[in-house]
């Protein structure tokens, strides 16, 4: 995928990794690169052009698919974190909202989308997804939930839009140091980092990109003999 010269659409891009995403695509050249958000006044990045998109809305969708016919590379960047066990109270409210935004979302604006890739000579779409797609830690149940079902739906992309030459990459990382993690305390990857790895997979034709260690070493614990996805082994 050459990002020169393509016209871009990162959703959530008007604060943290999709802003940065949007930033790296100027950068490596792309033609147009369009901001999405729910409210298009809140993207400040110099260079882009905002678009009202609400990833839950039908109606949002179907603007946006009329306005950037000429698309090329879309970025399911928008996400949401409620930091929500599968067993609290209002697990099933809060999952719902989470699905809505980091599964549906993403799903309802790939099939929306394909058509134009296609008529455009196939070009790109990128999940971003997360190590927790891969396990679940306390306070991430709900979450991993989404993110585990939006992987799966990236896999399932990817296979299906194979015949029209469209690239799918899903993206895979840890904490980053972002408004959605601000309260937690561990090491995070700058989103500038991020952006760049995803635009070099492109770019080299992947389809997946582990960001950091963390997340390398989430993936490749899952093939161990307790797969690190079964958590701690029980006391005896």
């Amino acid at each position: 995928m050459n990002i020169k010269d393509s016209v871009v659409l990162v959703t959530g891009a008007n604060r943290g990794l999709g802003k940065a995403i949007a930033e790296a695509a100027l950068k490596a050249g792309a033609r147009k690169v369009y901001a999405g958000a729910r409210d298009p006044a809140s993207v400040t990045l110099p260079g882009v052009t905002p678009i009202k998109l609400d990833v839950t809305s039908a109606a949002d969708i179907a603007a946006a698919v009329q306005a950037i016919p000429d698309l090329t590379i879309l970025v399911n960047n928008a996400g949401i974190f409620s930091g929500t066990d599968v067993t609290a109270p209002d697990a099933l409210r809060v999952m719902q909202k989470e699905l809505d935004t980091n599964f549906f979302g993403p799903m309802a604006l790939s099939q929306a989308f394909a058509p134009a890739l296609k008529n455009n000579g196939g070009g790109a779409t990128v999940n971003v997804l997360s190590a927790l797609a891969w396990i679940s830690m306390p306070a991430t149940g709900t979450y991993s939930v989404s993110k585990a079902a939006a992987w799966a739906l990236t896999n399932g992309l990817r296979i299906d839009l194979a015949a029209q030459n469209t690239q799918v990459l899903a993206a895979h990382m840890g904490y980053m140091d972002t408004d959605m993690v601000a309260t937690i305390d561990a090491p995070k990857t700058a989103p500038a980092d991020v952006a760049l790895a995803i635009f070099t997979a492109l770019q080299n034709g992947e389809d997946e990109v582990l960001v950091d260690d963390i997340t390398r070493q989430v993936k490749q614990g899952l093939g161990a003999p307790r797969g690190l996805y079964l958590g701690e082994p029980k006391a005896a």
